[in-house]
């Protein structure tokens, strides 16, 4: 019986939080080839300007940078192909629905491996934030910041 391991958190969107407000996300598998797996576990990947789209009946991460392996030579893979995403059918169907008529976009928030060693997707179906609400954020994180600040002053 193999050894459980701990979730290891590859690629992190930061600027997601800030730029949209997270209506819902999703767990999603990704079809991967051997040397972006490799890439991967080494800590190499960069989600920060990455989206996911509908193409058919699939859904499809688009401009994922994860680098070229180095010990692939001839059979590595292209840094920012189109990588499928795997969900189920009615979690595609509502996502999907919720893109096309709702105007939402897809955004992933962090790639990682689960706990069997799986490479996962946290996908977001987010809404972009006005400028004022991107300021209030800003503002509740700095009071929260500062709130920690004086509670720990105080003892």
């Amino acid at each position: 019986m193999a050894k459980e391991r701990e979730v290891q958190i590859v690629a992190r969107n930061r600027k997601a939080r800030y730029e949209y407000s997270i209506e819902d996300t999703f767990e999603a598998g990704i079809v991967l080839v051997g040397s972006e797996v490799k890439s991967l576990r080494q800590g190499r990947a960069n989600i920060a300007e990455a989206h996911a789209t509908d193409q058919g009946r699939d859904i499809v991460l688009l401009n994922a940078h994860i680098p070229e392996y180095a010990g692939a030579s001839l059979f590595n893979h292209e840094p920012r192909r189109p990588r499928r995403l795997l969900l189920h059918r009615r979690e595609t169907n509502k996502l999907i629905g919720a893109v096309r008529r709702d105007g939402m976009t897809l955004v992933p928030l962090s790639i990682y491996f689960n706990e069997r060693g799986r490479a996962k997707v946290e996908l977001a179906l987010v809404k972009g934030k006005k400028a004022h609400d991107k300021r209030a954020t800003v503002r509740t994180r700095e009071w929260e910041r500062e709130k920690g600040r004086i509670m720990r002053a105080r003892g």
